[in-house]
């Protein structure tokens, strides 16, 4: 198998992910960011992370950019969170970034990690704005995102585990 791992990681979950998919099918790793259209033509499989950013999946323009260059390769994506997987919001993060010419293409979920010291200032106070504003709330009422921002707080979260690689590589055949 002849494929590549592109990530786009702003505070490392979606890194290790790719890592540890890269550990398991030797496959190299390479930010979207460095990624030439030319060659990433030349894989068979391509399998592209980012991080979950207001509903968005970081690095995923790369390929909606290039999707005609690469609609005869495999293509996997996966995205990575701080929310414990919940099925309605999966879909939602689903049909929101995954449309259109990307619609058919394997998606899963990962969860990922929190750490407000290592947040920049404006990811810092944007998730303190919205901490302010879930906690006027009652907590019977939260959806499931909301409990995790809520229970995470400004304590150090690490949720990354390598059993979220298993359904993508059961997806490759690996």
């Amino acid at each position: 198998m002849n494929g590549i791992i592109l990530y786009q990681s702003k505070y490392g979950a979606t890194k290790k992910y790719a890592d540890w998919i890269s550990e398991e099918t030797g496959f190299s790793c390479i930010e979207t960011k460095a990624a030439a259209i030319k060659d990433i033509v030349k894989y068979d499989t391509i399998i592209l992370g980012g991080g979950i950013y207001a509903s968005g999946i970081a690095g995923l323009s790369f390929l909606k950019k290039n999707i005609k260059q690469l609609s005869d390769k495999k293509i996997i994506v996966f995205c990575c969170g701080a929310s414990p997987y919940e099925e309605s919001a999966f879909q939602q993060i689903k049909s929101y970034n995954m449309k259109d010419t990307l619609t058919d293409i394997p998606f899963f979920y990962c969860r990922g990690s929190w750490d407000m010291d290592s947040m920049s200032f404006k990811d810092r106070t944007l998730c303190s704005m919205l901490r302010k504003a879930v906690s006027k709330k009652n907590p019977d009422d939260y959806e499931i995102w909301e409990k995790a921002l809520m229970a995470a707080g400004k304590e150090k979260c690490d949720w990354t585990n390598k059993e979220y690689i298993k359904p993508i590589l059961d997806c490759l055949g690996v």
